[in-house]
C-alpha cells in the first residue's frame, strides 16, 4: 500500500469521525503500524496539504492537518462506490456517452476515460461508453465544463436480453472479474470468525482493516455493479461485498478504539 493511500483510508475509516483533523505526531504514529517511517510520513503529508487534500494550523508548537473540502468530498464518494450496492430492478435502458476530444489531448482523454469508469461506464467502442444506470446526470457534473471535450449524453436500448447481456461481456471483463471476485472470496472465508475478528488487539485490527480496505478498493473500479439481469450464472461479486462488510465492521471497534488511544497519547 501507498503512503498516501493510508492516509486517506486512516481518514476515511476513522479520523473524520473524530473532526477530521489529527496532528502530526500521531498521524505519523498511525502509518508506522504499516512500516512507513517517520520521515517519509512528514514528507507525504507535506506533499498532500501542498496539493490541497489537507489544511494545516499551529496548536501551539504543534502541527494539526485537517480535511479540505476537496478531501471530504473525495471520503464521501469514494465510501459511496465503495459499501453502498444498487438493488433496484432495472428499466432496461443503457445510459450511453459519446465524447469526442482533440487527437494530441491524450491527459485530457485519459481524465474523462477515468472518469467514466468511475461512475461505472464501459467502452463499448473507442470513443463510446454505456451504462445501465441513470448516471448521465453524475457525467454531466463530473464532465460538463470540460471544453476540451465535446460530450453527447443518450438514453437507449437493444433488441432485447440476449443482446443487452452480449453488451455487457464486450464492455466489461466480467470473466476476469469474476475469477479475482472468486479469489477475493477465498480469502475472506478463510478469516477468523467476526467474533473473533472484534477481539482482535487494536493495532493489528487496524492494519488489517485497512489492507482488507485497500484490497477491496480495486474492485469498484472495474466492476459496474451490473443489474442481475446482465451478470453471468453464480456470480460472486455479491458475496464478495458481503463478505468485505461483515470482516471491515467486525473489525472496526478494536481498530477506532487504538487508533484513539493513539490520538489521547498525543492529546497534552
Amino acid at each position: 500500500m501507498k503512503p498516501r493511500t493510508i492516509v486517506f483510508d486512516l481518514f476515511g475509516d476513522h479520523l473524520r469521525y473524530v473532526g477530521g483533523e489529527a496532528r502530526l505526531q500521531p498521524l505519523c504514529d498511525l502509518l508506522e503500524v504499516f512500516g512507513v517511517g517517520e520521515s517519509t510520513s512528514r514528507v507525504v503529508l507535506s506533499r498532500l496539504r501542498k496539493e490541497g487534500w489537507f489544511d494545516t494550523r499551529r496548536d501551539g508548537r504543534l502541527t494539526v492537518y485537517s480535511l479540505t473540502p476537496k478531501s471530504w468530498h473525495l471520503l464521501d464518494e469514494g465510501r459511496t462506490r465503495i459499501f453502498d450496492r444498487l438493488r433496484d430492478p432495472w428499466d432496461g435502458q443503457w445510459r450511453m456517452v459519446i465524447y469526442g476530444v482533440a487527437e494530441p489531448d491524450r491527459p485530457e482523454r485519459e481524465r474523462l476515460r477515468r472518469t467514466l469508469a468511475w461512475l461505472g461506464f464501459g467502452p463499448l467502442a473507442a470513443a463510446t461508453w454505456v451504462s445501465p444506470h441513470p448516471r448521465l446526470p453524475d457525467v454531466e457534473a463530473a464532465l460538463g465544463d470540460t471544453s476540451a471535450a465535446r460530450l453527447e449524453l443518450l438514453t437507449c436500448h437493444t433488441r432485447g436480453r440476449d443482446a443487452d447481456r452480449d453488451m455487457a461481456t464486450r464492455c466489461w471483463d466480467l470473466r476476469g472479474l469474476g475469477q479475482d471476485y472468486a479469489e477475493f472470496v477465498a480469502s475472506l472465508e478463510s478469516l477468523p470468525p467476526v467474533d473473533v475478528l472484534a477481539t482482535i488487539p487494536g493495532r493489528e485490527a487496524l492494519r488489517m482493516r485497512v489492507e482488507l480496505v485497500s484490497t477491496y478498493r480495486a474492485f469498484p473500479f472495474r466492476d459496474p455493479d451490473l443489474p442481475e439481469e446482465l451478470l453471468p450464472e453464480g456470480w460472486p461479486g455479491r458475496r464478495a461485498h458481503e463478505l468485505f462488510v461483515r470482516a471491515h465492521d467486525a473489525l472496526a471497534a478494536p481498530a477506532d478504539n487504538y487508533v484513539r488511544s493513539v490520538l489521547e497519547r498525543h492529546a497534552d
